[in-house]
């Protein structure tokens, strides 16, 4: 699926919901997504990492939800940074100095 399928399918299950909820209020509920990812990440693993792989497709939608909310498409943005490699040195793999 590429990113603006996925942004698509989002915006058809959840749109509604989320632009009556608002921007920051839907930002609210993207930081908490990325809270429990934030805790799936340092808890000990499950098995076959099911509760981190889904925190991982939480923290996305989320982002895409609050992309469309601003009108913006996400493959787009994305290209636009990184389509030639890392925004800085333009190389790939990155030969920035950290």
């Amino acid at each position: 699926m590429k990113i603006s399928e996925f942004q698509k399918l989002i915006e058809d299950l959840y749109y509604e919901k989320d632009s009556s909820r608002g921007r920051d209020r839907t930002f609210m509920w993207f930081t908490e997504e990325v809270g429990e990812l934030a805790r799936a990440m340092v808890r000990p693993k499950d098995e076959d990492g099911t509760n981190l792989r889904e925190e991982f497709a939480d923290v996305f939608a989320w982002l895409a939800t609050l992309a469309s909310l601003e009108g913006i498409s996400l493959e787009e943005v994305v290209q636009e940074k990184y389509g030639k490699g890392c925004p800085k040195c333009e190389a790939n793999p990155c030969t920035c100095l950290e």
